[in-house]
């Protein structure tokens, strides 16, 4: 059973002539993580959380980006220290086994297919909103899944393959791309607050909150502010994405760190106050319904001219967050393909430096789960996926101190002993809070990984031949 526990050596540092060219700064780092975590969450899920929890959904983002920072501080530790490609994956396989390390991996790659689907599904409905007001013919069937009332969502597909080709480019082209679009969403959203502050309404808050603290289970979805925040935990994660670029930042141990925490922060504080001011311009039941609330609240303040610039710009910039996800998914499969886990062809790399045969392989399927499942479920599913990274990466920290304490590490969780448990007890917490059907699914999911592993991985992996 010496599979279940050996382990890569930390101190390996990034593999050598693996193929992944060393082209991001911080800047590039901090607009990864920007890009990823301000998208769907904010310009979409704020009006599935709200419709969970009420007014009360400002609790949601605080609980969930609390949680989130006590993940990201772990994570800045385990990225200044291993600068390898495969993000929680890579740590896991360093410190608690090649078993477990295979299940992380399992998960991310969970997490990050669905992450594409369901930005993919955010961006269709302000598309189909555009169209709608553009007057285009095309049949609502086509612009959303049977799910949410039409038959199959081909703008979601086809934002997912465009995203798909757009990677294949190259890694620098496509962080440059992605940082033009960051700046095109935050101009976006400052004119939201903008148009909305004058019409806020203290008296939307009350009640603050009608579903209570609690997540309790109606109809399969979990509500409350506990319900809220185990969906809207979504909008907060982008930062992982970025330690998946390790092997190709150009000064890991300081620009991980950077990218890491300033995303984190400054997106922390957009949420709180965006939310805060469709909050107070519109009661929740009401843009709690729309697809595209943001826009949707604009329009009820009579800003048409508003709700089309910020549809637009959600049209534009929402791309990114698939964009860097579809980016991180890939580096996951190409250091799982590297290690031996999964087919060796997977981790072929092109002369730009991109892993084309995981890119590829990730963008078709993304695009099939974004053009036939509703926006809810696939968020919910990739939450769990996300929270099993989380509480893998915070072990790693704690296990790393314990075994190897006198390592050099050019950045240190602080307060490792409260912040490392505070994150496995408050993912736990969150992932108890999602529905059952998801948990179930989760662990059906698992449960197929570890039987691939058993027949497949485990005899192949690069460590078996050593």
């Amino acid at each position: 059973m010496s599979f279940v526990t050996r382990r890569k050596p930390v101190e390996g540092g990034a593999h050598v002539g693996s193929g992944l060219k060393r082209t991001l700064s911080w800047y590039h780092l901090v607009a990864l993580g920007v890009g990823a975590i301000i998208g769907t969450g904010i310009y979409t899920l704020t009006g599935v959380a709200a419709g969970l929890a009420g007014p009360a959904v400002i609790v949601s983002f605080a609980v969930a980006g609390a949680v989130c920072a006590c993940a990201a501080l772990c994570y800045a530790e385990m990225a200044s220290l291993t600068p390898h490609a495969g993000s929680a994956y890579a740590y896991s396989y360093m410190t608690l086994g090649e078993l477990i390390a295979w299940v992380v991996g399992w998960s991310l790659i969970l997490e990050y297919t669905l992450v594409c689907s369901a930005v993919s599904v955010g961006w269709a409905g302000y598309a189909a909103g555009l169209i709608h007001q553009a007057h285009i013919p095309i049949p609502d069937a086509l612009l959303a899944s049977a799910g949410a009332g039409g038959v199959i969502n081909l703008p979601a597909i086809f934002i997912a393959l465009v995203v798909t080709g757009m990677l294949l480019v190259g890694t620098r082209e496509s962080a440059t791309v992605n940082f033009v679009l960051v700046l095109i969403k935050l101009v976006a959203l400052a004119g939201f607050v903008a148009f909305t502050l004058p019409h806020f309404n203290s008296a939307h808050f009350t009640p603050f909150a009608p579903f209570g603290f609690g997540a309790h289970e109606i109809d399969g979805k979990k509500y409350g502010v506990m319900g809220a925040a185990a969906i809207i935990f979504f909008a907060f994660y982008g930062f992982d994405a970025i330690s998946t670029a390790a092997e190709e930042a150009k000064n890991p141990s300081r620009d991980l760190t950077i990218g890491i925490l300033g995303s984190m922060l400054l997106c922390t504080v957009i949420y709180m106050v965006v939310a805060a001011c469709a909050l107070g311009a519109s009661p929740f039941e009401v843009f709690s319904k729309s697809p595209e609330p943001l826009a949707f609240v604009l329009r009820d303040l009579k800003q048409p001219m508003a709700a089309s610039l910020i549809a637009g710009a959600a049209v534009i910039a929402m791309p990114t967050v698939i964009m860097v996800f579809m980016f991180g998914q890939a580096r996951v499969f190409f250091a799982m393909a590297r290690d031996g886990l999964l087919p060796r062809q997977l981790a072929g790399v092109s002369a730009r430096g991109v892993p084309t045969a995981v890119t590829v392989l990730t963008g078709l399927v993304a695009a099939l789960v974004a053009g036939v499942t509703p926006l809810d479920q696939i968020a919910a599913l990739a939450n769990a996926g996300t929270l099993a990274a989380f509480i893998a990466t915070a072990m790693a920290v704690m296990v790393l101190r314990r075994r190897m304490p006198a390592l050099a590490r050019p950045f240190r969780t602080p307060v490792v002993w409260l912040i490392g448990p505070g994150a496995v007890v408050g993912c736990l917490y969150l992932f108890s809070s999602l529905s059952v059907k998801t948990m179930e699914f989760f662990a059906v999911w698992n449960l197929i990984g570890v039987i691939v592993y058993l027949v497949f991985s485990r005899r192949t992996s690069v460590l078996a031949a050593e």
